[in-house]
This record gives structure tokens, sequence and C-alpha cells, in this order.
């Protein structure tokens, strides 16, 4: 399976063979393909729409709406000024019209005018049209912290999440906020990850991913100060579990390989520079591996990247926040945020609120395009999981010293 973006293009093709090696053609995205003919059943599953929504929210840092003072609503604009994307799936965006048309008005229409059919829920949203759910009046101030900004971002995300927890959408993929500014008596959460969590079922994960590198964290938005502290064996059995279930059921990965970062340098030296390694991360490593997870380490966090050793597994186990995500960010800098664990799929560009360019048109919308792709793949992995877990082969155990083969097994009757 392979993944081609061009653009706001983005398709999945499937190089599989049959012995008849006929082909046929078929279109998809207004381009011509030959496929084989074995091949075209799972190619046109897969370039079919999402029947239901993702939800786009667009207010500020790692949010819906995202902050309106932030790059989010220009991402969104940039990223649904291109129609055909619509083809993949259909959007939902939750936010305000008022705070859209702002950012319309003060940007290049080619590049970010976007055609609105505003509904009242995603009940109404219509296939082939970009919806929005007009979640109130904001007015923009780009580039300036406010708390009427933060207040606009938390509202949409409520919007957004209210509807993804009862099924209205598929997804949601949230622009970012901004965390200082959205803080109020409703909203008093360190980031979108642990208000999502708080408010669908499961034991969230950040992981960051991208084609080229997946990072799942052990603790996630707490001060350095408090990170040894919270590195419990518990946390990182469970932590490797979450991780090892998400690549299989969200990426697809039949028996996933991970690679545990050490939290001390050099992997603390045999003791010198800190206890933990022998202490905490590799007995937990040893325990998970018993119990039939592929995990490997304690490895330095700078040799690992550094030396390409992490190419070789399919995610990488950080113990915090920024340990993970600077290797990332600098190997994958258009990559997702994905929050995994949970019962529904949320994702999010793996930049923030960019006060610094805001309403300028010059923010990359690349990572918010990639973040809805990301999203569109993990539900429908999800879907076939689901499908692949649903009538597994039957396990037949051994009986007198042999195996019982399918010439044993009595046949049901056939009905007359």
């Amino acid at each position: 399976m392979r993944h081609i973006t061009k653009g706001t293009e983005h398709f999945t093709y499937y190089e599989l063979c049959d012995s008849t090696n006929s082909n046929k053609q078929c279109t998809a995205y207004g381009k011509t393909y030959t496929v084989n003919a074995y091949a075209l059943e799972f190619f046109q599953k897969r370039s079919a729409p999402l029947s239901a929504s993702i939800t786009t929210t667009g207010t500020a840092q790692p949010g819906a709406q995202g902050d309106v003072n932030g790059v989010g609503w220009e991402v969104i604009l940039r990223t649904f000024a291109d129609q055909r994307i619509a083809e993949l799936f259909t959007p939902v965006v939750y936010g305000s019209l008022k705070a859209a048309k702002y950012y319309m008005s003060i940007l290049d229409k080619e590049d970010y005018g976007v055609q609105f059919n505003v509904v009242k829920s995603a009940d109404d949203a219509r296939r082939g049209k970009i919806n929005l759910v007009d979640t109130g009046d904001a007015d923009p101030q780009p580039g300036v912290a406010s708390k009427e900004g933060g207040k606009a971002a938390v509202e949409a995300l409520e919007a957004a999440v209210a509807d993804l927890k009862e099924g209205a959408i598929d997804a949601m993929v949230t622009a970012p906020i901004d965390k200082e500014s959205a803080q109020s008596e409703k909203f008093s959460y360190t980031g979108h990850t642990e208000f999502v969590a708080a408010h669908l079922e499961g034991e969230p994960m950040m992981i960051m991913c991208s084609d080229r590198l997946r990072v799942g964290l052990v603790t996630i938005h707490i001060p350095v100060a408090e990170v040894s502290s919270n590195i419990t064996k518990e946390k990182i059995l469970s932590s490797l579990a979450t991780l090892r279930q998400s690549l299989k059921e969200d990426f697809g990965i039949v028996e996933p390989r991970i690679a545990v970062l050490a939290l001390n340098p050099h992997a603390g030296e045999g003791g010198m520079l800190g206890t933990e390694e022998q202490e905490i991360i590799k007995p937990a490593i040893v325990e998970a591996f018993e119990q039939g997870t592929l995990a490997f380490g304690p490895f330095p966090a700078d040799g690992l990247f550094a030396g390409g050793g992490y190419a070789k597994y399919d995610a990488i186990l950080a113990m915090y926040h920024d340990q993970g995500l600077t290797p990332f960010k600098t190997l994958s800098p258009d990559g997702v945020n994905y929050t995994a664990g949970l019962s529904a799929v949320r994702t999010s560009p793996d930049h923030g609120t960019a006060y610094d360019i805001a309403g300028k048109g010059v923010a990359d919308a690349q990572s918010m395009r990639n973040a809805i792709y990301a999203a569109i793949d993990i539900v429908r992995n999800r879907e076939e999981w689901a499908d692949w877990t649903a009538r597994p082969l039957q396990h037949f155990e051994r009986e007198k010293g042999r195996d019982i083969s399918v010439k044993d097994l009595k046949l049901p009757e056939a009905e007359e």
C-alpha cells in the first residue's frame, strides 16, 4: 500500500497481483489509473468518500476552529479552497462564520476563498459541499492572544466533541488553540488531548505520526521537573499496550516493533547518570516482551535518531514531550498529532497558533491536510480491523499428539 500526496490530492493504491494478470481502468479524483483486476475492489473501496462527516474545528492552538487570532482559519481556508478535497469526505467546519469571512476578506481570494454551506448541525451536511456549523460571532485580532479568542475556540471545540461523541461525525481534526487564552471555568485542561480524553471513552495517548516516523509519549503536558516521578513500570506497560493496539488497529501493522527510549543521557550509564533505566524502564520492557509485545530498548534518544536507528521500528515510545517531539518535528515538519486509545478519532496539525505570522497568508496548510488524510485513513483502518477480527479463524487444539487436520473435521449436514 502506498500513499501519494500532491498539493491537496491524496490517494492510496495497492500493489497486488493475481494469476490472470488482467488489468482494468478506473477513475478517481479526476484521473484515470490502470489497476490489476484483483486490486480493483480494494481501490474502489478506498476511493469512496466517508458516509459521514469529518469535523475540522477552527479556533486556536490544540483544538477546534482553533484560536481565531492564530493561523487556524488560514490553514482551514487554504485547505478547502480546493473543492476537490470534498471528494474524499464530507467536511463539517465548526467555527465562526464571521471570522471565516474576515480572513477571506484580507487574504487572496484565489488561495483562500471558500463557499461554505452553512448548516445548523452535522445532520444537515451535504456531500460534496464545504459545510459549516456557525458556533457564534467572533472578531479576530490576528496575532493577539485574547480571552475572546480562547472562548470562541472552546465553543467550537465543545460543539464538535458533542457531535463526535454522539456519532454524528466520524472523526475530528482540530486547528491549534492557545492553552492560556482558553482557560476558563468551562475549560481547565492543558490541551486538546486532555479535553477530548475527558469526554470520550478510553485511555489517551499522544502519537505523532508521518509516513516516516511514529512517536508515542508516556507523559504529555507536565513540567520537566515532574517527569521522573511520573515514570512508572505500570505506566510504561500501559503505554506500550496502547501503542501496540493503535499500531495494529489504526495503522494496519500486523505485529509492530517498538523502540523504547531511555530517560537519562546515555541510558543512565549503568546507573551513574540515573537509575530509572535499570529499576523501571528495562523491567517494563522485559515484562511487555514476555507478554507478546515486540518492545526493545531502552535506547539513548540522541543515538537512535542521529544514527537512523529509528527507521528499524514501527514506532518509538518516548518518556516525555520534548524528547519525542523535537526529533519528530525535525524529521517530519508536516507531521500529524493523533490522540490514540479513544473511542473516536481525533487528529490535528503538529503546529501551534503561530501568532507571529497570523493574518499574513504565509502559513503552510500541509500539516492540516495531512491531519485530514490521517483521520480518513484511521477511520477506514478501524473499520477494516473490526471486520477482520469479527470472524477469527477457529483454533483447534492438539489431540493425541497430532494436529486435527481439515479432513478430520465434521462437515455440516446438507440441507434437504
